[in-house]
């Protein structure tokens, strides 16, 4: 049996090895030998050694010639980086291959045939030794080549490969980083193909790749080969898995997000033109379809999980990976085919908290997937072809198809970068967080509705979605210290919540959970139908019926479509915060908001008043609503018990009737939503003045009160708040205070929680000064009054322990 002096086989490498084979290849070979035993699946292969690449150098006499080259190349000269590029590549593919060197690759790949049959097909990738490294991810910058097969093929594979070490990218981007062209040595990875042609693949991050929370795991697939995922070249599905209750065996897939998946990557023709591969329209049942089942998410996951365990005791310290993935066609096995450190959430700093604010609005051109959580304005450059490059100018948003690793070169340029296509893990995604700009990926039109020329704002900072605007707006950016902020002693500070897109950014703030994550938004923003046009869908006129199966392909049925997008924004917010409490309050729409939902003008009656109307507790009970209800109590239940979100609490809106509350109690016990059962916490919303005068009978329903200060503002005082009748509509009303302090005294005497997640707590110093004078549990904020107000609260609390002594909070739920 041959001795092998430039290959290695899998079997032999570990991380230890990066020098010998470069970053990629040492972790593939550390997976196959120490991950397999945990059930993570690696395909079998080999790599050449770093010296079996100077070697190459060295006999075709191309060090010197090389680095004159590149020593003479000015890089801000995009057309001569071209030239040189393509040069130094010729040089490389035209070189011999040494004779000894060929024939230890041919006996490699001999012995995989034995593995795997006869010209067995491979994956043939390049890792460079300065790759993957935890400051520089290396991510693209050489080729990767598909479906290759036979010696012929794979020795002539190898050459391009060698060759790729100086892409135009590769050359930019090692001067950026500042890496000497010709310390760095290239081994080549040959690896088994998995049959992802016939199923999917995709890529993994166990960590949150825009705003860096580290309980989660972010998985993109599509139809068919990886390479259309990596380079952004499809829109791929998402799904965003828990990974605290996915180790204690739920199954908390917090998110699922279908994308459009147009084409898939397969092999141009099996085995009879090697190396081949092409893309094809997938069909119109690929593209409604996600792409893995839930099952095979939490697979992954679980994957995921080991991967970054097992690094992250090799390191010594937290290490979030980036991972590649693929499920084979014919067996339906599920692989990992490459792992590498995550390179820029994972190594910011955790005390320092960046948010950028967008000071107005105006009208939206376009929308994709927000990366980078940033704002930029500038005029516009759409630039549909790489010889164009050079036409971009600095701080111009660029706009384009997608932006594979050729434009690495003039993306540090770009104030932002906007594409038709690509999700949040392809290439151009991942370079504009490492470059530190702004990014939308995947408009489908953006260079369709945007022209050169054009002034617009690009806004990555509002969420999930990525927004551009018409015309250059203001915006500011918020430099947070954490180590600056000061915790209070008695007073908990919690955070009144919406949009689940912001949650996990928002759980950085200094908190104690959620004291009110409101219902309406998901179902306004996620879902759009009123819920009774998804259960009765077959009674819609037509065009509503078109309306709702669009939105729902994907889904079982509509119904299902509500529950489970209910379940993931509420799972979102519970899980940015968990084990913090998250007091969930049900449905608080009025009847003209549910009426502006698809198909909510079927169901809604027309009221002169509204906000005195069919809302909060009347409705749940209803005939016209019970059905409706029912989902939002599965939709908690999802959350609770599929997922093990247990820290989510339960709250009933505008309760205007102690024989209203316990209708809603009993209606919610019967659709599994017991108190105390499975220690699941009741609040209601103190808004009415009612709730107060008859404290005493509302509290003996739930655990406690949440103080809502809009709605007993208005009822007080009898003025609308939807009015602004100026004057009238004031907090600060004597009359106003004095009911929140008999509120808080009721609750204190019952030994119950209490707290605020009205508006007046977040606007006004003196309000918030006042509850923590009264001793109340919590104060709920809004997220960008939150530093404020929390100086404001221990300021308050240090007065009070220097005039009054030691404030005595009631009992924290």
């Amino acid at each position: 049996m041959m001795t092998f002096q430039y290959i290695r086989p899998f079997a032999e490498l570990s991380i230890d090895d990066i020098e010998l084979v470069g970053g990629k290849n040492a972790s593939l070979g550390e997976m196959y030998r120490e991950l397999a035993p945990k059930g993570v699946k690696v395909p079998n292969g080999f790599a050449t050694t770093a010296e079996a690449y100077r070697y190459f150098m060295r006999h075709n006499d191309l060090e010197q010639k090389i680095k004159q080259a590149l020593d003479e190349l000015d890089l801000e000269d995009t057309e001569a980086l071209a030239v040189t590029g393509a040069k130094i590549r010729h040089w490389i593919t035209d070189a011999e291959m040494p004779k000894d060197l060929a024939a230890e690759i041919e006996q490699a790949y001999h012995r995989m045939e034995a593995e795997y049959g006869p010209s067995v097909d491979v994956a043939v990738r390049s890792s460079a030794t300065a790759e993957d490294l935890p400051d520089a991810s290396f991510a693209g910058q050489q080729e990767t080549h598909l479906n290759i097969s036979g010696t012929g093929e794979l020795l002539h594979s190898c050459r391009q490969i060698f060759a790729s070490l100086f892409t135009n990218r590769a050359i930019s981007y090692r001067c950026h980083k500042g890496f000497d062209h010709m310390a760095i040595a290239l081994s080549v990875g040959v690896q088994k193909m998995v049959r992802s042609d016939k199923a999917s693949s995709g890529v993994m991050f166990t960590i949150d790749t825009e705003t860096g929370f580290r309980d989660v795991i972010l998985i993109t697939g599509a139809w068919g080969l990886g390479e259309n995922v990596v380079q952004g070249t499809v829109n791929p599905d998402e799904f965003y898995v828990f990974k605290p209750t996915l180790a204690s065996g739920h199954r908390p897939i917090l998110k699922r997000q279908l994308g459009s998946k147009a084409v898939k990557m397969i092999y141009a023709a099996a085995h009879t033109h090697a190396g081949t591969t092409r893309n094809i329209e997938a069909s119109a049942e690929e593209r409604s379809q996600f792409c893995i089942s839930d099952d095979e998410v939490l697979e992954l996951s679980k994957m995921a999980v080991i991967i970054e365990q097992h690094y992250s005791k090799k390191a010594g310290h937290h290490r979030p990976m980036d991972v590649e993935w693929a499920k084979d066609g014919d067996s339906g096995e599920l692989f990992i085919v490459q792992a590498r450190p995550e390179t820029v959430e994972s190594t910011k700093a955790l005390h320092a908290l960046e948010k950028h604010v967008l000071e107005q609005h105006s009208d939206v051109i376009t929308t994709g997937k927000s990366v980078g959580g940033r704002i930029a304005a500038g005029k516009v450059r759409v630039i549909m072809h790489p010889d164009q490059m050079h036409e971009l100018k600095p701080g111009e948003i660029l706009v384009t198809d997608i932006t594979d690793p050729d434009w690495e070169p003039v993306m540090k340029r770009a104030g932002a970068i906007i594409t038709n296509r690509g999700g949040r893990t392809c290439h151009a995604a991942i370079i504009a967080r490492e470059l530190g700009i702004a990014a939308i990926v995947g408009t489908h039109n953006g260079s369709q509705l945007l022209k050169t020329g054009d002034e617009v704002t690009v806004s990555c900072a509002e969420g999930d979605t990525g927004y551009v605007y018409k015309g250059i707006l203001p915006f500011h950016v918020n430099q947070i210290d954490m180590n600056a902020i000061p915790k209070p002693e008695n007073t908990k500070i919690m955070l009144n919540l919406a949009n689940p897109e912001i949650a996990f950014e928002t759980s950085m703030l200094p908190n104690s959970g959620v004291g009110l994550a409101r219902m309406e938004f998901i179902i306004n923003n996620s879902i759009r139908c009123h819920p009774n046009a998804l259960l009765r869908f077959d009674q819609l006129p037509e065009d509503k019926k078109k309306e709702v199966a669009t939105l729902t392909a994907g889904y079982e049925d509509p119904s299902r479509y509500y529950v489970e997008r209910l379940a993931e924004g509420i799972a979102n917010i519970a899980a940015a915060f968990y084990p913090k409490p998250v007091i969930v309050r049900l449905s608080d729409f009025k009847s003209n908001e549910y009426a502006a939902l698809i198909g909510g003008d079927l169901f809604e009656p027309e009221e002169e008043n509204p906000m005195l109307g069919f809302r909060g507790a009347a409705r749940y009970p209803s005939p016209d609503f019970a059905d409706a209800f029912a989902l939002e109590c599965e939709a908690i239940r999802m959350v609770r018990n599929n997922m093990g979100l247990t820290n989510i609490a339960v709250m009933i809106p505008f309760v205007r009737t102690v024989e209203e509350g316990q209708r809603v109690v009993d209606l919610m016990a019967k659709n599994g939503l017991k108190r105390g059962q499975d220690e699941l916490k009741l609040y209601l919303m103190c808004e009415i003045p009612a709730n107060v005068l008859l404290a005493d009978q509302f509290l003996e329903l739930c655990d406690g009160f949440s103080i809502g200060s809009n709605d007993l503002t208005q009822l007080t005082l009898g003025a609308d708040r939807d009015s602004n009748m100026p004057g009238n509509y004031d907090e600060r009303n004597e009359a106003v205070l004095m009911l929140i302090e008999m509120a808080i005294d009721a609750c204190k005497k019952a030994g119950k929680y209490v707290g605020i997640c009205g508006q007046a707590a977040s606007d006004y110093p003196e309000i918030t000064q006042f509850l923590v004078k009264k001793g109340i549990s919590s104060i709920s904020l809004n997220p960008d009054s939150v530093v404020e107000m929390t100086k404001v609260v221990c300021d308050m609390e240090q007065s009070l322990k220097h005039t009054e002594g030691p404030i005595k909070s009631s009992q924290i739920m």
